[in-house]
């Protein structure tokens, strides 16, 4: 099944995402290359796809995993909550029902 795992940013992140960028990127490779992503991506904190020192205010997950448990375990994991990027993680399930 589908999980979305949504996260929201500290402010002023920028700095902390850049840093653990890479191996965040990393972790998503692998389920891509899996065949378990569906999307994933971070919101602009400003109404631009390239927000510059703007910034983001947090990501968005969509991909499967054989549980709840099991992704939050993988969303808990994640290289920018050590970073400090995230003060907040909301995994639930998600259907996927369009295109």
């Amino acid at each position: 099944m589908y999980y979305a795992i949504i996260s929201e940013d500290i402010e002023n992140s920028l700095a902390l995402r850049q840093s653990a960028r890479p191996a965040h990127l990393e972790r998503l490779q692998a389920l891509k290359a899996e065949g378990r992503l569906l999307v994933a991506g971070p919101h602009p904190a400003i109404d631009t796809p390239e927000p510059g020192e703007a910034g983001f205010t947090g990501s968005l997950v969509i991909a499967e995993f054989d549980s709840l448990e099991a992704a939050q375990a993988w969303a808990d994991a994640d290289p920018y909550i050590d970073a400090g990027v995230y003060q907040k993680v909301t995994v639930k399930p998600f259907k996927a029902v369009l295109p």
